[in-house]
């Protein structure tokens, strides 16, 4: 949501929710979506902000950090601080942005987010685009509509908990010369704590009220995009489990596809190259794959082992800027386990003369 890459420090992701955060804010941004996008801003900076949110986030995905309240998230960010002489109302108080996270107070509840992952290749990180991604999920039945009940019939009040889902146990009890009433509550036997009962099942879903659907969308990879980056498409999560509510929001985290040519870090690329001795000692000219085709790497003489040459901008664009990164050749060393009479009669010539 913010932009940044996995590993970035605090002072990266605080610069970079300032800049997105002042983007869209609504006295400066009137677009459409403005105020929706500077809001989920905000939520994302109170997770990736604070160690025990971020590390709950990076090891179980939303789920770590579903059912936080505003206060859990905002309590302990000074936003004053932040935006000081931004001339915006960032105050949690009572002001624009505590309007915002506490307007999902009232009415149904959110569904919950689905978080999903989608590969790519290293060529659509350099060119962006659309891409195609399927995934399956919970949805609401179409037939019933999320009653349960078979069309043209209703779930009827449970008669034994009157439709509370609950039975209370009371009991009178006397204590030190007090009369002391106890309730024990628990679920109702005969709806099991729905406080309905469904007589007509609905045949498409079981009386579930809710079928397992395969879904299949177009979502658009930013040129550059990072690894683990989260693109969010809303309405498309999990349905809401009260009725009216909406659904959550789809998250689809990118990754890169494995390349046997590369090894990605950041918007570097890093290629190993097996190199002869005879190579290495006296030097050579190689043709190395790029993302671009092949390029031609000139080995000086001596070349010792693990020795790294750079490419400059032959890496991948680098997200939200006009660069790329660079592509790095490391040397590896090949020696020859099995020699002809001829080549080892050379290197025992060899031997005997760096002896000398």
């Amino acid at each position: 949501m913010l932009g940044v890459a996995r590993d970035a420090d605090a002072k990266a992701i605080k610069d970079a929710f300032r800049t997105l955060a002042l983007k869209y804010h609504p006295d400066r941004n009137k677009e459409a979506g403005a105020e929706e996008r500077f809001k989920q801003i905000a939520e994302a900076y109170a997770i990736l902000s604070d160690p025990k949110k971020r590390a709950e986030y990076d090891s179980r995905g939303f789920a770590g950090v579903a059912g936080f309240s505003p206060e859990d998230l905002f309590g302990g960010i000074n936003f004053g601080d932040i935006f000081g002489g931004a001339g915006f109302d960032f105050d949690l108080g009572g002001g624009l942005l505590n309007q915002f996270l506490h307007r999902h107070r009232h009415g149904p509840a959110r569904g919950a987010n689905v978080e999903i992952n989608v590969n790519i290749p290293l060529q659509r990180v350099v060119s962006g685009g659309p891409e195609k991604v399927r995934f399956r999920r919970p949805a609401t039945c179409p037939d019933c509509h999320g009653s349960g009940a078979k069309a043209g019939t209703q779930p009827r009040a449970c008669s034994t908990c009157g439709g509370s889902g609950r039975q209370v146990h009371t009991q009178r009890r006397q204590k030190d010369k007090n009369q002391v009433t106890v309730q024990q509550i628990t679920a109702c036997p005969e709806c099991r704590g729905q406080g309905q009962i469904i007589d007509h099942p609905c045949p498409k879903c079981d009386g579930r009220g809710e079928i397992e659907q395969e879904d299949a969308l177009t979502v658009t990879i930013p040129q550059g995009v990072e690894e683990g980056m989260a693109l969010r498409v809303s309405g498309h999560g999990l349905p809401s489990s009260e009725p009216g509510g909406q659904p959550g929001d789809l998250f689809v985290v990118v990754r890169s596809s494995p390349d046997p040519r590369f090894e990605r870090s950041g918007a570097d690329l890093w290629h190993t190259e097996l190199l002869p001795i005879t190579d290495a000692v006296l030097g050579v000219m190689l043709e190395v794959p790029t993302l671009d085709g092949h390029a031609s790497v000139t080995v000086p003489p001596g070349t010792q082992p693990d020795s790294v040459l750079r490419l400059r901008g032959k890496g991948l664009p680098e997200f939200g800027g006009n660069g790329r990164g660079d592509l790095y050749v490391r040397m590896q060393m090949h020696v020859p386990q099995h020699l002809s009479p001829e080549e080892k009669a050379l290197y025992q010539q060899l031997r005997a003369l760096r002896g000398g």
